[in-house]
């Protein structure tokens, strides 16, 4: 076990998907402490110009504009991925997936390597142990799932163990952050996809128990986690070659998490539940028949089912231990803050017209 008391300076820090939602939370964060940041992402940043920001445009599986991004970057917070929540049977998406999430992130690795980095942070995932069982206050030493329901988990576990695999060649150090959920202002996943289904009139039953709980990741806690792992890389430190999970460290039923949004925006949140067991199977025979027959996507994907009818929620405590990380949030005080975004983003959907497509 390494010395959790040795720290050091992040000097100039690369954030890949820096346009996204989780990358330009971070980006601003590390602005505001002082930071020089780089910015890179397909797209330009949408954030103002600002003293310490320069942004990179160019593609993560292209060798050459990420030898670019790492030039002169002392340490790199790898954020960039594709969220593909189905599993199995698109060739077109697998390839793509498998080639931004594992190959983007070996080509990272790689030039970073060759440029001197010293540190590099990877955002994985929680999923990536979790395999259709139930988990209560899971810690890392959980084993990867081999059981694989969506191309998110299957590439982030294939990414992760070859970042952590690579720690210490070329001298630089690298750990993974594992989140739940994440949310907050920016987040165009979590609620979006909710509000998508409450517009289309999807949401009529709760499926699971009531009593079922899973954890989640305020993304100023998870940045907070992100930036105490990165600078306790240190040779001789508690953070090179770990994994840590990152969350909210309050555990709760996702559909009580939801309701304070959900009524916020005009809605009854419905009371009838149906056994998450049996919306499980459906969805997956589903899921089968949309690969292999065409059918429409499933309402909801296997993997999103398993997760509001299964306890699935993880330990910090290694986090707090290695790193020193608390959640610097609670969930009732983000939620307040969050709450004004959130019913913004519900009427921007609602009068764009429902369902609205996610942007890839």
């Amino acid at each position: 076990m390494g010395d959790s008391s040795l720290t050091t300076s992040l000097g100039r820090v690369l954030v890949t998907g820096g346009s996204g939602f989780v990358g330009t939370n971070l980006v601003t964060e590390l602005l505001d402490r002082g930071h020089a940041v780089r910015s890179f992402d397909r797209a330009p940043s949408p954030l103002p110009a600002r003293a310490g920001l320069e942004t990179v445009v160019g593609d993560i599986t292209d060798a050459d504009d990420v030898a670019r991004a790492v030039d002169g970057v002392d340490t790199v917070i790898h954020t960039a991925a594709i969220i593909d929540l189905m599993g199995g049977g698109s060739a077109p998406a697998r390839e793509r997936s498998f080639a931004v999430n594992v190959g983007g992130t070996k080509n990272l690795v790689h030039a970073a390597q060759t440029a001197g980095v010293k540190r590099f942070v990877y955002t994985a995932s929680n999923s990536v142990v979790m395999g259709g069982q139930a988990i209560t206050n899971g810690d890392e030493t959980l084993p990867y799932t081999t059981r694989f329901a969506d191309l998110y988990t299957e590439t982030k576990v294939v990414a992760e163990q070859f970042v952590l695999g690579a720690n210490g060649v070329g001298g630089m150090l690298t750990c993974s952050i594992r989140p739940s959920g994440i949310w907050g202002r920016g987040d165009q996943t979590m609620f979006r996809k909710l509000f998508e289904s409450v517009l289309a009139g999807h949401v009529k039953v709760l499926v699971g128990s009531k009593d079922v709980k899973l954890d989640n990741s305020y993304v100023h806690n998870l940045i907070h986690g992100f930036i105490l792992a990165a600078q306790h890389l240190v040779p001789g430190g508690s953070a090179p070659g770990q994994a840590y999970f990152v969350n909210d460290g309050e555990p709760v039923n996702m559909f009580e998490f939801s309701r304070p949004v959900i009524e916020a925006c005009g809605h009854r949140w419905p009371r009838l539940r149906v056994s998450g067991r049996l919306v499980h199977a459906v969805m997956s025979a589903w899921q089968w028949l949309h690969f292999r027959l065409g059918l429409p996507r499933p309402l909801l994907e296997p993997l999103a089912v398993e997760r509001v009818y299964l306890d699935n929620y993880f330990s910090t405590a290694k986090a707090e231990r290695d790193l020193g990380y608390r959640p610097l949030y609670t969930t009732e005080a983000a939620m307040a803050d969050c709450l004004p975004y959130y019913v913004d983003l519900y009427a921007q959907l609602k009068g764009a017209g429902s369902p609205v497509p996610t942007p890839a």
